[in-house]
């Protein structure tokens, strides 16, 4: 797909998504995420970016953790996601912390300005990942740290049929290489090609845990990559895509619950 193109998609589907997406998957995210920052070992004082910042489920912890000494610049390529972020950060108090809508890809950032840098599961998104980290390894200055997390593997991950259920009536042309990072070395190989040496990787096997049906739908619908696609269903193909999705997770039904298995990736490089 042309780049333009699925930054376009992009853009659009997490506006979507955008007024969902922390409500259904915060609690699902949070063992990347807390891995992600364990392995960033950010310090008080210090200026940090994160890319594909979303709502700033990573960002708020971040900010916390550099203090009131620290900076945190939250980017991310939907308006509305760094809308909702910029007003959280202002409810909280939070001068130090910035959201600004900016294509990973192309920072508009000067070379050698941050000590570390954050992407929590945001370049199984990107037209060319690898791009994305050489933008992250310009902007960090030498000896500074990089933390990326992605999901895993498909076969570890027992919600990846939603995108062939939904593409299959409606092509959206979301995330085709999706999994792709979460190949074993991928995300490794990468961080290497983009310049980054001291390459560490973990792999975090996780349950994502629904109390029903419709928590299950609304994330992985409304609340995720295929929110745009959405959109576009009338009322019998969304119950058709819901009925669909609902059987390929059956196997992972406990009476009303869902415990459906998944994995992530989280790598760590040195710029």
């Amino acid at each position: 797909m042309e780049s333009k193109l699925q930054l376009r998609i992009q853009r659009y589907g997490w506006d979507a998504a955008a007024s969902v997406y922390e409500e259904e998957w915060q609690q699902h995210l949070a063992p990347a995420q807390l891995a992600l920052l364990d392995m960033a070992n950010l310090q008080p004082g210090m200026k940090v970016i994160e890319t594909a910042a979303g709502t700033g489920l990573i960002t708020f912890p971040a900010a916390d953790k550099v203090g009131s000494g620290g900076k945190v610049l939250a980017t991310d390529i939907s308006g509305k996601m760094v809308n909702i972020g910029d007003s959280t950060a202002e409810r909280l108090d939070l001068p130090n912390v910035k959201f600004k809508k900016m294509n990973a890809q192309s920072l508009d950032c000067k070379d050698d300005c941050f000590d570390r840098a954050l992407c929590a599961l945001g370049l199984m998104y990107m037209p060319d990942p690898g791009i994305a980290l050489k933008e992250l390894n310009r902007v960090l200055r030498p000896g500074g740290l990089v933390s990326a997390a992605v999901w895993g593997e498909r076969r570890n991950c027992g919600w990846a049929d939603i995108f062939p259920i939904v593409d299959s009536r409606v092509h959206s042309k979301v995330c085709p290489f999706f999994f792709g990072l979460g190949a074993p070395g991928a995300l490794v190989f990468d961080l290497e090609a983009a310049g980054f040496s001291d390459v560490q990787e973990r792999r975090i096997k996780t349950i994502l845990s629904f109390a029903n049906a419709n928590r299950v739908t609304a994330a992985l619908i409304d609340g995720g990559a295929v929110a745009l696609a959405a959109k576009r269903f009338d009322e019998a193909t969304r119950r058709a895509v819901e009925n669909e999705f609902l059987e390929s997770v059956e196997t992972y039904r406990y009476g009303e619950r869902y415990e459906i298995p998944g994995e992530f990736v989280v790598a760590t490089g040195v710029a």
